[in-house]
C-alpha cells in the first residue's frame, strides 16, 4: 500500500507538470511566433514480485515525465500593415544576435530600427542578414535615411512628328541638376529636310535661350535613324555644374505623313531630387526595400534565415527565442526553397489550438483526480490495517 501511495504521488506530480504545459500554452495564445509544447509521459520502471516468467509478476512504479515536445506547426498569419512586421511562410526562422553575443532563432518577426539604425526585435536582439559580399552581419539603415539627388542624364520622348508641320514645340521637359534642383525646359523641332531628307534640328531651350542643339533624322520608314535617335548635348544651369544630357527619340517616336498633326511629348527622365526615407519593408526573398519621398527605392541587406533538421536540436529560451542544442543539425540560408518565403506586413500568431488544450485539460484533471483517489484509498486501507493490528 505504501507503494500504491508512491505510485499515486507520481501521477499527481506528472499531471501537475502536464497542467503547467497546458497553462503555458493557453497564456501564450496571443503571443506572436509562439510554438506550443506538450508534456511527454512514460511509465516508470518495473519490479518483479515473483519468480514466474513473462510479465505475470511485474509491478509498475507509476508515471514519469520525459520533458516537453515543441510543435513547429505553422501559425495563422495576420496582416498588420507595418512593413517591419515579418512572417515566414515555411520552415525558416529569423537569425538573431543577443546583447551577450549569443546566437538565437525566432519565428516572431515584430522588428524595428533602433536609434543607431539597426534592425532589432522587442528584446533588443539584432536581426542578422547578409551584406553585399554574402557575409552575415546586422541589418542597418545608417547612412541611408536620406537619398542624395541624381542629375538627369536621359530625357525620353514619344509620339509622332508630322512632316506637314515646319516646327514642333515640346513643353514641360523636366531636368534635375547635380544638386537635385528641378528645371523646366522645352524642346523645339525645326524641319531641315530641305537640306537633309527627313531631318529636324533639335533645340533645347531654357525660356527663350537655346542651351543645346542637335539633329534628328528619320529614314524612309518614318523611324529615327540609329545614328541620330539619341541626341547628345549639355545643359549648364546657373551656378551649377554642367549636366550631360541624351534626348532619346529611339522608342515610340515616328514621323508619319498620314498624320497631319504632330503629337510628340516628353515622357520621362531618369534624375531625381534628394529625399528622406519614408518607409521600409522586405520583399518575399527577404531583401530590405527602402522607399524615399521622391518615389525612388533602394535595396539593403537580405535576411539570414535558419532551419533545423529535428526539434531535438531546439531549446526554447524565452522572449520568443530558441537556441541550437546541436549546431550540426542547423542550416543557414536565405528565403526561398526549404527556408520559406518572407511576408512583410504580417505576423505569425501562436500555433496553440485552444480546443485541443481544453480537451487535454479535462484529461489532465481526470488523471489528477484518479491519482488522488488512489492515494486516498491506499491511505484508508493502511488505516484499516493499523486498526486491525491494534485490536
Amino acid at each position: 500500500m505504501i507503494d500504491s501511495i508512491y505510485v499515486g504521488m507520481s501521477g499527481l506530480a506528472g499531471f501537475s507538470s502536464g497542467l503547467r504545459a497546458i497553462a503555458n500554452n493557453t497564456t501564450n495564445l496571443n503571443t506572436p511566433g509562439y510554438k506550443s509544447t506538450s508534456m511527454q509521459f512514460s511509465d516508470a520502471f518495473y519490479s518483479r514480485s515473483s519468480s514466474n516468467g513473462g510479465n505475470s509478476g511485474q509491478l509498475g512504479y507509476g508515471l514519469s515525465t520525459a520533458g516537453t515536445a515543441l510543435s513547429f506547426k505553422q501559425g495563422e498569419m495576420r496582416q498588420t500593415g507595418n512593413g517591419l512586421d515579418l512572417a515566414i511562410d515555411g520552415e525558416g526562422l529569423f537569425t538573431l544576435k543577443n546583447p551577450d553575443g549569443s546566437t538565437a532563432y525566432s519565428r516572431a518577426g515584430q522588428f524595428h530600427f533602433n536609434a543607431d539604425g539597426v534592425l532589432v526585435n522587442a528584446a533588443g536582439a539584432k536581426v542578422l542578414g547578409l551584406d553585399a559580399n554574402g557575409v552575415m552581419s546586422e541589418i542597418s539603415i545608417a547612412g541611408m535615411k536620406t537619398q542624395p539627388g541624381k542629375a538627369s542624364s536621359v530625357l525620353s520622348f514619344n509620339g509622332n512628328v508630322s512632316p506637314a508641320s515646319a516646327t514642333q514645340n515640346i513643353a514641360g521637359v523636366k531636368v534635375i541638376d547635380a544638386a537635385g534642383g528641378e528645371h523646366t525646359l522645352s524642346v523645339k523641332l525645326t524641319d531641315t529636310s530641305a537640306t537633309t531628307a527627313g531631318s529636324w534640328r533639335v533645340d533645347l531651350l531654357e525660356g527663350s535661350s537655346v542651351v543645346g542643339t542637335g539633329q534628328l533624322v528619320f529614314d524612309n520608314t518614318g523611324r529615327p535613324t540609329a545614328a541620330s535617335a539619341k541626341v547628345s548635348m549639355s545643359y549648364t544651369p546657373a551656378g551649377q555644374a554642367t549636366v550631360p544630357l541624351t534626348l532619346d527619340f529611339s522608342t515610340d517616336v515616328t514621323s508619319n505623313s498620314s498624320k497631319s498633326v504632330s503629337a510628340i511629348n516628353f515622357s520621362k527622365q531618369d534624375g531625381y531630387a534628394s529625399a528622406d526615407l519614408t518607409s521600409t519593408a522586405f520583399d518575399a526573398t527577404g531583401v530590405l526595400i527602402l522607399t524615399y519621398a521622391n518615389g525612388e527605392t533602394a535595396k539593403g541587406s537580405r535576411l539570414s534565415l535558419s532551419r533545423f533538421d529535428s526539434t531535438a536540436t531546439v531549446r526554447a529560451i524565452g522572449d520568443n527565442e530558441y537556441e541550437a542544442t546541436d549546431s550540426s543539425g542547423w542550416h543557414a540560408g536565405t528565403a526561398g526553397g526549404a527556408f520559406g518565403s518572407v511576408k512583410s506586413g504580417f505576423v505569425e500568431l501562436s500555433n496553440v489550438d485552444l480546443s485541443q488544450e481544453f480537451s487535454d485539460l479535462v484529461i489532465m484533471q481526470r488523471g489528477y483526480q484518479a491519482s488522488s483517489q488512489v492515494i486516498t484509498t491506499a491511505n484508508e486501507m493502511l488505516q484499516q490495517l493499523f486498526s486491525m493490528q491494534s485490536k
